[in-house]
C-alpha cells in the first residue's frame, strides 16, 4: 500500500492551478501555430497571430493567458493500492484555494442563486475514479464561462442516429458563433445517460490534440465533424476563416435502447489542461 499525504496533494494542486492558467500545453500551442500557417483568411491569420503572441507572453511572464481563469474541474484517478491520510476532496479544494490566491488568479465561483462569490474559487468540481495500481493521477481543466455557456445537451431519438448527432453538434457550433473564442476544441459525449454524456464530453477535452481516437468509428466521426464545423466559416474569434475548430473529440458509452443522449462541451482556444502523477 502506498501512503500519500494530503498536504502533498494540496501542494501539487496549487501548482497545477497556477501553471494551467499561465502555461498553455504544447498540443494546443502547436495546433494553433499549425492553424496559423494554414489559415486562408488574412484577418483570420492576424487574429491567430495575436493569440499566439498572447500565450507566449503569458508563458514567459507567468501571467494568466485569459482574465477568465475559470472554475476548477478535476478528473482524478485513485489507485487501489493508494492510502491517504485525510480527505482527497478537502486537499484538492485547499490546493485550489492556495493556487488562486498565491497566483493572483481571478476567483469566479459564486452561489448559483444569491450570486455571492465564495472568494477563493472553491468548491472545485471533482470527478473521481478507482483504477488499478499505486498511483494518484490528477488532471485539471479550468473552464471559463464563455465556452461553457455555449455548450449543450440533447436527448435525441434513437432513430435520428449518426446524422442526428452530426446535425446537433454542427448546429450547436453554428449557434455559438464567435462567443466561445474560437478556434475551439469540441468535446462530444454520446450515450450513457443524461449526466454521463456530459461528463464524457468534458473528459474528451483532456485528450491531446492530434491524438487519434482508438475507436475507428469515432475517429471517422471526429474527422467528418471537424470538416463540417470548419466549413461554417466562423473562423478565429468569429472574424471569418477556415479555422473554427482545432479538433473534435468524441467519447461514447452504451445507452438505453429508448434514448440517445448527446452532449457538446466547447473549449476555447485557451485549452488549459495539466496533470500530475503522485
Amino acid at each position: 500500500m502506498k501512503q500519500i499525504a494530503v498536504k502533498d496533494i494540496t501542494q501539487k494542486v496549487r501548482d497545477l492551478c497556477i501553471s494551467a492558467a499561465c502555461n498553455l500545453e504544447p498540443d494546443v500551442a502547436n495546433a494553433i501555430k499549425a492553424a496559423f500557417r494554414k489559415e486562408e483568411s488574412e484577418l483570420g491569420r492576424e487574429v491567430l497571430g495575436q493569440i499566439i503572441e498572447n500565450f507566449e507572453i503569458a508563458d514567459t511572464e507567468s501571467l494568466p493567458m485569459c482574465q477568465d481563469t475559470g472554475i476548477s474541474v478535476f478528473f482524478v484517478e485513485v489507485g487501489r493500492e493508494v492510502s491517504l491520510d485525510g480527505s482527497l476532496v478537502d486537499a484538492i479544494n485547499e490546493g485550489v484555494r492556495q493556487g488562486y490566491k498565491e497566483g493572483y488568479l481571478r476567483k469566479s465561483v459564486c452561489h448559483p442563486l444569491k450570486r455571492l462569490n465564495t472568494g477563493d474559487n472553491t468548491p472545485a468540481i471533482i470527478h473521481t475514479s478507482i483504477v488499478e495500481g499505486g498511483k494518484l493521477k490528477i488532471k485539471i481543466a479550468p473552464k471559463g464561462a464563455g465556452s461553457e455557456n455555449m455548450s449543450r445537451l440533447k436527448m435525441l431519438k434513437p432513430a435520428e442516429g449518426i446524422e442526428g448527432i452530426k446535425g446537433f453538434v454542427v448546429e450547436t457550433i453554428k449557434d455559438a458563433g464567435g462567443n466561445p473564442c474560437p478556434p475551439i476544441v469540441v468535446g462530444v459525449g454520446i450515450g450513457g445517460s443524461f449526466e454521463m454524456c456530459a461528463i464524457l464530453a468534458k473528459k474528451s477535452l483532456l485528450r491531446a490534440i492530434g491524438t487519434p481516437n482508438p475507436d475507428a468509428d469515432l475517429n471517422k466521426l471526429e474527422g467528418e465533424l471537424l470538416d463540417q464545423i470548419n466549413n461554417l466559416g466562423i473562423g478565429p474569434m468569429g472574424f471569418g476563416g477556415r479555422t473554427t475548430a482545432l479538433a473534435v473529440h468524441v467519447e461514447a458509452h452504451p445507452c438505453h435502447i429508448a434514448s440517445l443522449p448527446v452532449a457538446v462541451n466547447i473549449q476555447c482556444h485557451a485549452g488549459r489542461h495539466k496533470e500530475v502523477v503522485i
